[in-house]
């Protein structure tokens, strides 16, 4: 089959032809139908994660956010049948861990990263191997395209698992989301479905106008407006309930954490780059005083894809208006390399393998 592989860091994948998986035992095989190109994947291209022992070895096959078709089932697998449409969490659990058994799989204490780690090659290829099926693999309901299953990966999983079960969220909040890149988009979108006011934070119109188009209230320009964060509280009136960092640099962090008011919550969703190198210094006495909470949220449970799925069928959200581009897997590489100057908007997803 052929795959995109990263023979070296920050070098175009080379696509390659590579062996068909087999299942393991407890596995399936999907024939890969579509697959989301995220900020992740870039970060793993740039041999990023080194700091925190998460750097992907090279030979690696990327990709990580697919959906398609079961074809090879495992012969311990009782849930999965070959036929079955299926998406595919990236935060992979084995389904048998304190975490996986109390909701929490998206930490498993022995899980994989899809497309991340040797032993889970990714899914920027013509097929794509599932451990733990039973546990891990999401049905898709009729009439949900694989496209569309492909939004809903990592980046709109981990904006809803974010807003909707780490921070405290109500209806009316305001929440303010620095940086509309696929996931930053994905939070806006996810922050007025959930009832909230939205301040969107960005350099570049193209991705304001988007996060108008999914429900931001208000948008900022970075760019022009010479501080953001008083800018955000004056427009608050006080400050946002929730804030979220969705690109992972030192300002948007900083900004994010002082745009709140008393007692707001921060969400991490943005990955760091080898210039923070996972550590971004904080205003601690000022979060200390005024109650300040930090979050961090990455993925989603498995087990929690039905609230989204549902949500997608009354319409009340709905990735594949973040889908901005459909290509091919020989464009992966180019599109990669896009990323380094924010050249792309919203989600881009490979459909032809």
């Amino acid at each position: 089959m052929k795959a995109a592989v990263l023979r070296d860091y920050a070098e175009p994948l080379e696509i390659e032809e590579v062996p068909d998986p087999d299942p393991d035992p407890r596995g399936v095989v999907v024939e890969t139908e579509a697959c989301g190109i995220c900020r992740s994947d870039w970060h793993a291209w740039q041999g990023h994660g080194e700091w925190a022992d998460d750097r992907v070895p090279k030979g690696q096959i990327l990709g990580h956010e697919p959906a398609g078709t079961v074809v090879a089932v495992g012969e311990a697998v009782d849930r999965i049948r070959e036929g079955d449409r299926i998406a595919v969490p990236f935060n992979l659990g084995r389904g048998d861990c304190e975490y996986c058994r109390n909701g929490h799989g998206n930490v498993c204490a022995d899980g994989l990263a899809l497309g991340f780690e040797a032993d889970a090659p990714g899914a920027f290829a013509q097929q794509v191997h599932v451990p733990y099926a039973d546990y891990n693999a999401v049905e898709l309901p009729e009439g949900v395209s694989p496209v569309e299953m492909a939004g809903l990966g990592c980046r709109f999983a981990t904006a809803y698992h974010g807003l909707a079960h780490r921070a405290d969220l109500a209806p009316g909040d305001w929440v303010a989301v620095h940086g509309c890149g696929g996931v930053g988009l994905s939070a806006v979108h996810v922050a007025d479905a959930l009832g909230a006011n939205v301040v969107a934070v960005d350099l570049a119109d193209e991705k304001l106008a988007k996060a108008r188009e999914l429900g931001a209230d208000e948008v900022v320009d970075a760019e022009t407006v010479v501080d953001v964060p008083a800018h955000i509280r004056e427009t608050t009136d006080s400050g946002a309930h929730v804030s979220v960092d969705a690109l992972g640099v030192a300002e948007t962090c900083r900004n994010s954490v002082a745009c709140l008011r008393k007692r707001g919550q921060h969400l991490q969703l943005g990955l760091t780059t080898d210039e923070e190198r996972g550590e971004v210094s904080l205003p601690t006495d000022a979060m200390t005083m005024n109650e300040i909470t930090f979050l961090g949220s990455r993925g989603m449970p498995p087990t929690r894809y039905g609230e989204l799925l549902r949500m997608m069928d009354r319409g009340t959200v709905s990735p594949a208006e973040l889908v901005t581009r459909e290509v091919a897997l020989e464009d992966v590489p180019s599109r990669l390399a896009a990323m380094s100057d924010y050249g792309t908007v919203g989600i881009e997803v490979v459909t032809e393998f």
